[in-house]
């Protein structure tokens, strides 16, 4: 965060008192206590490193949800802000409000809930950096005046923020057991442990079978060659690896042997498992929790449009709801930064349309709303 404070001024954010990672000392000599929800937290982590279709669900989730664009009568002020949340500063690398609101959701489908802060400008007073913060190390909860406050989970003390109202909090799916939030990857751990599991087991199994090797048995016939077996046998292995290394030099060359010589390929009547219907099985568990229709991360298992029309109306359906938890973040630093300039006009957002299907449902739905007016207008005319 340094990057951001010293380029603009701002105020140092509250959260980067608390800079050390999970696991590691913290410049106080503080340690990340080991809890529960600490182990959850890594091993969700874990999953979108060891598992590609997890962490590409939630990065086209991230994605799908769009971008929006701010509404207002005034052309003037929507220029404005187009062009100041264009290239506002985002933790240490990014910039842009829509960078913001990505990461934002990023963490959120994660982890269960998302920090943030607002960081303003000790010489202009205005804003001047949006802070994403890791929500492994933080946790809210009531303080002693019964109020909602932030905790670090290295030293387990109140974090003390002198400014609460540029605080930036949400949570996903809350309940009475878990008000700080459920994480998209809730239930996960188990079926991606077995899944790892056949992957690691097929694995193994083409190491010791998939690089194939031969067992060359020479049976010597009578007493005669039987005194001969030792020089026969090491004759045999002579032209044997030799054929080889010519077949990998490009070289095809055949193999000939006098008397009882038998090659067999090692291992070869050991049969390898169908691993395709459990991985599928274990996949379709993973994706339907992750609510994304399969054809979007490269599985063609529906066979008909009309079926792959429902699951695009349920995916439109969890990004409006990702969209109505992103609004209220987007809405509050708007309205801050309008304050802050004296901007009296009503400012919202309008967001995307998911994709151009959408935009043909809607002008669909346009239509036949018109139509029925007309039909309705006429009938009354009469």
């Amino acid at each position: 965060m340094a990057f951001i404070w010293k380029r603009k001024t701002a105020e140092r954010p509250a959260f980067t008192r608390v800079t050390a990672a999970a696991g590691h000392a913290a410049e106080d000599g503080f340690r990340l206590a080991p809890t529960p929800q600490t182990f959850e937290e890594g091993l969700y982590e874990c999953l979108r490193e060891n598992v590609p279709v997890i962490d590409a669900a939630i990065t086209k989730l991230v994605r799908l949800t769009g971008g929006f664009a701010f509404d207002c009568t005034d052309e003037g002020v929507r220029s404005e802000l187009e062009r100041y949340f264009a290239e506002i500063p985002v933790s240490v690398s990014g910039s842009s409000l829509g960078t913001f609101a990505d990461m934002y959701l990023d963490s959120l489908l994660t982890y269960g809930r998302a920090f943030g802060e607002i960081l303003v400008s000790e010489r202009t007073r205005g804003i001047a950096g949006l802070y994403c913060a890791d929500c492994r190390l933080f946790s809210v909860r009531e303080n002693r005046d019964g109020k909602p406050a932030v905790y670090s989970l290295l030293t387990g003390e109140e974090l003390k923020c002198d400014h609460p109202e540029r605080l930036l909090y949400t949570v996903q799916n809350p309940s009475v057991f878990a008000p700080c939030g459920t994480s998209l990857l809730r239930g996960l751990p188990a079926l991606a442990e077995v899944l790892m599991g056949v992957f690691r087991t097929v694995g193994q199994n083409f190491d010791r079978a998939g690089n194939v090797r031969y067992a060359v048995t020479y049976k010597p016939s009578g007493d005669s060659e039987a005194a001969f077996a030792g020089e026969r046998a090491a004759e045999i292995a002579k032209q044997w690896a030799d054929g080889m290394a010519s077949t990998r030099a490009g070289e095809v060359r055949d193999f000939v042997a006098v008397g009882d010589v038998d090659i067999k390929v090692i291992g070869a009547d050991g049969v390898i498992l169908d691993t395709e219907i459990p991985v599928r099985q274990l996949i379709e568990q993973l994706i339907s929790k992750l609510s994304i229709p399969p054809f979007l991360l490269g599985f063609s298992w529906s066979s008909t449009e009309r079926m792959s029309s429902q699951q695009a109306d349920i995916l439109t359906s969890e990004i409006d709801y990702y969209r109505r938890l992103l609004t209220p973040v987007i809405m509050k630093i708007v309205r801050m930064h309008c304050a802050m300039r004296g901007i009296e006009e009503q400012v919202g957002i309008k967001w995307d349309n998911v994709n151009l299907q959408d935009e043909e449902s809607l002008a669909r739905a346009r239509l036949c709303n018109a139509q029925a007016a007309e039909i309705e207008r006429r009938l009354g005319e009469e």
